[in-house]
């Protein structure tokens, strides 16, 4: 690597973004000028236009008392807004009032509107009426052909009410039942005399709001009306305790105005917990959006991709030069919107007095310690979204093809964005490892509580993951940049009926990356719409059904269906060969050396609560699997069995085969054993199949034969049954004393067993990762048998075995 080229690379590329109008807009001009401009334009718009108001009609008003007034004109009365008194004026109310009290200052109704609107609301409360006494009925008949028509008809007429509501211009209406004055006088009276003149209770009915839920202009005006009438008749109801000797207070035991201890830089700091997060993450996309895709798709629109290959640069050095480019401009543009974000909303803040935005706090900027941590978490971000973007960008043919694909990137950073910023969501080891996630919680958390270092625990796992990633999406777009086949594919048209023509008809034997990856895609949709199926089981027996039916279905037919009608060589691409026996022999041990491993690891990191808990549904199913009433072997079939089966078979054998035509050896093991962890959803399981996966995919390439890694899984996976179903005091009984013991009704394994299987295990990975590889001769890319390595030609081991039952195309 000569930093030299990497340094004149990158100074080229800066220089061109730099004079690029568009570029520089989008980076640099556009996070200063929107933001204000935004911040204008909100505050002209709510200086400008004022909502329209929402109509409230009111049947009964003359039966309203008179003190406290809920009503002044066509208006409720501002002192019941106390937050925001000028909320009165936007709910126009009409009543039934008398002529001489209404006293309507500015009727906005077209002349005899008001009275439609009220021959409506007469109506609605007549068939309100009428509901009433079908439903008093209803209450009182038994079960009977009598009850089933009193609630037809009840049904029948709330439809009615519900139409001639929608038909109406009334957004919400208020009866006020007959006499509610005169109940609330009695009242007084009994408050002031202790009982009624006759002894009798005073009969009193609320008032009755009707709304649509399903209008939004009925919710926005039922919800300021509600709060003005909860004031009043909380003025109504201290009123009335005076009366009866007790202190107003007593009428709401709870008070409504609790004491705040939070200071304005709290407030602060939780505005911008909420903010930055979000911003940090997609304006750091967005910056490396538009550089990535000219100097990778705009370079080969341009034709001068050519002329850059033959400076006197290594592919590496190239796209590390362009890889500084856009990290840098990713970064600028992910700062330059923040600050200029901040300053406007502060700005906004101290200019709109008595709004939303003041009542947030000062809106000071967070302490300078957080402001170090978030630049110092937006540099691995930026990375990561650098090289993707760089190599998803040289991978189009032109910029519009690299928009297309980066476009999907865009979505899946704004899902993950949206969970990051859910208030229930907080970082623990397990999400500080994950991409993006990671950074975007931690960044939370440290601008959330200022000071408190214990959210810098994190720190360290999610720089080195990030940087992990980051360098891991720099190797693969340094691999694109080097595949003479990318840099100069030329655009073309496509057509579905061709492309599957093509597909069809031009075979290859084994199946190319591509349809490896979208097999592994097919399958993870299947997997997914088949686990609300898996969680709706009955009885132990269906739960063993379903799941050899969700892994032959979910994970073995696609792949069979992709090797049959994509590759001419079938038994190639699933490796159908009788594998070397001394490989065989290590399949059958290594399971045995490993699952006390693996085992403890679980459990290790379950205790420091490095993954999350196991779900609820997937503790019912290993319950219900424990049963003894199951038979063993039909346990064993569907745990064992069936999935090593139908796994292998998509993983390590179309996947795997897929992936091999790389021509590289570690690359496709570890690719599907990452898929192959991810597929199985559960953290638990992601973690340690992932590991596992590393394995078997060693054990197939280096066998050739897919036999090796089925007969390991079953035994892994029956394993687990056999400690399932095993009383655990028999591991711990006698000369097993030593082999295990019983924690909490877990089996764990004792050090004399985990010092054997380590040593076990790492004589035979040692054995597994020296031997010669046999990829090249089953996938076709070797000349022929001579081919071989000079170890596998003198390892009689490694001879070529048939086929098993199935033929080979030429």
């Amino acid at each position: 690597m000569r930093w030299t080229n990497v340094k004149l690379i990158f100074a080229r590329e800066v220089r061109d973004q730099l004079r690029d109008r568009r570029t520089l807009f989008m980076v640099a001009i556009l996070p200063l000028l929107l933001y204000p401009a935004l911040g204008i334009g909100m505050a002209q718009m709510m200086m400008l236009f004022r909502e329209q108001p929402r109509t409230v009609v009111i049947l009964g008003a003359d039966d309203l008392p008179a003190d406290p007034p809920l009503l002044v004109g066509d208006r409720l009365a501002a002192r019941w807004f106390d937050d925001s008194p000028d909320e009165a004026s936007k709910l126009l109310v009409i009543t039934d009032r008398s002529r001489d009290e209404a006293a309507v200052h500015e009727p906005p109704h077209r002349p005899g509107e008001a009275e439609a609107l009220l021959a409506t609301a007469r109506e609605i409360r007549a068939q309100l009426d009428e509901r009433d006494r079908l439903a008093q009925q209803l209450a009182a008949v038994e079960p009977s052909a009598r009850r089933d028509q009193l609630q037809a008809r009840l049904d029948a007429l709330d439809a009615r009410l519900s139409d001639v509501f929608a038909r109406s211009r009334i957004e919400v209406l208020i009866v006020v039942p007959p006499g509610f004055g005169r109940a609330l006088a009695a009242i007084d009276r009994q408050l002031s005399g202790g009982r009624a003149a006759d002894g009798a209770p005073v009969e009193f009915r609320p008032l009755r709001p009707v709304r649509n839920r399903a209008n939004e202009k009925s919710l926005i005006a039922y919800n300021r009306l509600k709060a003005a009438l909860d004031a009043w008749w909380d003025e109504l109801r201290e009123e009335r305790f005076t009366q009866a000797g007790l202190p107003r207070q007593f009428a709401a035991p709870i008070s409504a105005d609790p004491i705040d201890l939070a200071k304005d830089e709290q407030l602060s700091a939780g505005l911008w917990s909420k903010l930055l997060p979000a911003l940090l993450v997609m304006m750091a996309l967005t910056g490396a959006f538009y550089p990535s895709i000219d100097m990778a798709a705009g370079e080969k629109e341009r034709g001068t991709m050519e002329t850059l290959l033959i400076c006197p640069a290594r592919r590496s050095e190239i796209v590390l030069g362009k890889f500084l480019t856009v990290l840098g401009f990713s970064s600028s543009t992910a700062l330059l919107n923040l600050a200029s974000m901040g300053l406007t909303g502060k700005y906004m803040a101290s200019v709109t007095g008595g709004s939303a935005l003041e009542r947030l706090g000062s809106l000071q900027p967070p302490p300078l310690a957080s402001l170090v941590w978030v630049v110092v978490l937006l540099l691995p971000l930026s990375a990561l979204f650098g090289s993707l973007c760089l190599a998803l960008a040289t991978f189009a043919r032109s910029s519009k093809e690299g928009q297309y694909y980066l476009t999907p990137l865009l979505m899946v950073t704004m899902g993950i964005t949206i969970f990051c910023i859910s208030p229930g969501v907080e970082i623990d080891p397990f999400k500080s490892i994950m991409p993006v996630m990671g950074p975007a919680l931690l960044v939370r958390e440290v601008l959330s509580a200022p000071g408190d270092a214990r959210p810098l625990v994190y720190a360290i796992p999610v720089l080195v993951t990030s940087v992990g990633y980051s360098l891991l999406a720099l190797w693969w777009a340094i691999e694109q940049f080097s595949r003479e086949e990318v840099l100069f594919r030329e655009a073309e048209r496509f057509e579905l009926r061709l492309w599957l023509r093509h597909l069809l008809r031009d075979k290859e034997p084994t199946p190319s990356f591509t349809e490896a990856g979208f097999c592994f895609v097919l399958i993870m949709l299947l997997q997914f719409a088949a686990l609300s199926f898996l969680r709706q089981f009955q009885g132990p027996d269906r739960l063993v059904r379903v799941l050899m039916i969700q892994q032959i279905a979910t994970v073995a037919a696609p792949a069979l269906l992709m090797g049959v009608l994509l590759t001419t060589d079938f038994a190639r691409t699933f490796r159908l060969r009788l594998p070397p026996w001394r490989i065989l022999a290590v399949a059958a041990v290594l399971p045995l050396a490993l699952h006390p491993l693996t085992n403890e690891l679980l459990h290790l990191l379950l205790r420091l609560e490095w993954l999350p808990p196991i779900p609820d549904w997937l503790h019912e199913a290993l319950g219900r699997l424990r049963e003894r009433d199951i038979p063993l072997w039909q346990v064993l079939l569907a745990i064992a069995v069936v999935p090593a089966v139908c796994e292998e078979l998509a993983f390590r054998g179309l996947i795997l085969s897929g992936f091999s035509r790389s021509g590289r050896t570690w690359l496709p093991i570890v690719l599907s054993a990452v898929l192959f962890g991810i597929v199985h959803l559960i953290p638990q399981q992601v973690f340690n199949a992932s590991l596992l996966g590393l394995v078997l995919g060693l054990l197939v390439l280096r066998s050739g034969s897919l036999l090796p890694a089925i007969v390991f899984h079953v035994i892994y996976n029956g394993l687990n049954v056999v400690r399932w179903r095993l009383d655990p005091a028999v591991l711990t009984r006698g000369p097993l004393e030593w082999f295990a013991s019983v924690e909490g009704g877990e089996v764990h394994y004792r050090w004399p067993t985990l010092v054997i299987c380590g040593v076990v295990a790492a004589v035979l990975l040692r054995w597994l990762v020296r031997a010669p590889n046999r990829q090249e001769r089953l996938t076709g890319t070797a000349a022929g048998p001579d081919s071989r390595s000079p170890a596998a030609a003198a390892d009689p081991a490694f001879a070529d075995e048939p086929a098993i039952g199935v033929g080979s195309s030429p």
